[in-house]
């Protein structure tokens, strides 16, 4: 019986927080309506309420959907406006993946060399 199996620890706790992270936002950023909504969002440079549907083109559960799944990551931040949800960039969060890209990315130029 694989020791780790047995000692209960789930495959997720062998790995460090950091590459969960990341690993849970690329996830997230693997569906290209995500993508469109994050760069509406940023074109927008500010909140974005009801708009989406119109802009990215998809059913208004669909975006609610993957809207919710951007902010279970910290991407984006909703506020309530009324009657409706308007979303922005959560500045600190995109930061923050933005740095941990960049330092997975950097493992490469650190071993330029290569192996093969």
């Amino acid at each position: 019986m694989n020791l780790l199996k047995a000692m209960g620890i789930t495959k997720s706790e062998m790995f460090t927080d950091a590459q969960n992270h990341l690993a849970g936002v690329a996830k997230v950023l693997g569906h290209p309506a995500r993508i469109a909504i994050l760069e509406q969002i940023l074109k927008t440079e500010g909140c974005i309420c009801g708009e989406l549907v119109d802009q990215i083109g998809l059913a208004q559960p669909t975006i609610s959907q993957h809207l919710r799944e951007l902010k279970s990551v910290g991407l984006i931040k909703g506020n309530i406006d009324g009657t409706k949800v308007c979303y922005c960039i959560n500045s600190e969060v995109w930061t923050e993946v933005q740095d941990l890209i960049s330092n997975f990315f950097l493992l490469f130029k650190n071993n330029e060399e290569g192996c093969c």
